[in-house]
């Protein structure tokens, strides 16, 4: 009897095209492919870099809010979120997170209950990550990295609330950019302090150990109380930046695909 003939995967050209949007940062990643296949992945990042320059290019002054997906309503640290996300839609900021449950739901609902300006950059995953209803604008990408430099890109401060590897990742991401002078030294608050504790430990003892300068430990601000917390994030950015009350946003243009943002009340620009 003839045997089966093996089934083949369909070359990685094809596969470049017709693959999912979840499996992008997969196939990217998995090592050298054709020509082909390499220039078509560059034109899928583009596109998703072009399609989050005109949702998010007037949406303001932002300050992104990094923090688990797991947290769920009622818990201490979805409330904290919550109140940080209505403060800092108070003091005039676009509140950014990557649009997803947890942390991020409490942050986007907190700026929106205040009427604020609420934003989210998603991520398209195997397993899906559902958007939060909280937001005035959310982009949806195909990749990791797109998704982390657009949610740096347009913010001023940054607050780490309690979260797992991802957390960890965007602290560490905006911290090294800051640390290398690749950014401006725009604050990083971390909040949750009794969560940390173990990491600001570990981060002390590398600058006692000279692995980071003992300054690099100032660009760390950390506290539980959101009254401080805002008046760290107000003295560091405002001020020093130059930012100022406007009662409208700048003027976008539809015919360039471009996307402007209401809201009601003032923002900063």
């Amino acid at each position: 009897m003839a045997s089966k003939a093996p089934v083949q995967s369909p070359p990685d050209s094809v596969a470049a095209v017709v693959a999912p949007p979840e499996r992008a940062d997969e196939i990217f990643l998995e090592g050298p492919r054709s020509r082909f296949a390499e220039f078509f992945t560059l034109l899928r990042v583009m596109r998703d870099f072009l399609r989050g320059f005109r949702a998010l290019h007037f949406i303001g002054p932002c300050v992104t809010v990094f923090g688990s997906a797991r947290i769920k309503p009622g818990d201490p640290h979805y409330e904290l979120a919550e109140k940080m996300g209505a403060a800092l839609a108070r003091l005039g900021f676009t509140v950014m997170t990557g649009g997803g449950p947890g942390i991020m739901e409490a942050a986007n609902r907190g700026a929106k209950e205040v009427g604020g300006r609420s934003v989210g950059c998603n991520i398209e995953l195997p397993f899906e990550q559902v958007s939060n209803s909280y937001l005035d604008r959310c982009v949806r990408l195909h990749y990791f990295f797109v998704r982390k430099a657009l949610l740096i890109k347009y913010s001023y401060a940054f607050v780490v609330m309690p979260g797992g590897a991802g957390t960890l990742d965007e602290l560490f991401e905006a911290l090294t950019l800051i640390q290398n002078g690749k950014i401006k030294n725009f604050p990083i608050v971390i909040m949750g302090t009794d969560y940390w504790s173990q990491l600001i430990g570990f981060l002390e003892q590398m600058s006692q150990r000279g692995k980071i300068s003992p300054s690099d430990l100032s660009l760390i601000f950390t506290t539980d109380s959101v009254d401080e917390a805002i008046e760290h994030i107000r003295s560091k950015t405002i001020e020093p930046f130059g930012l100022r009350r406007v009662a409208r946003m700048r003027r976008h243009f539809p015919w360039l695909g471009e996307q402007g943002l209401s809201g009601k009340g003032p923002a900063i620009c």
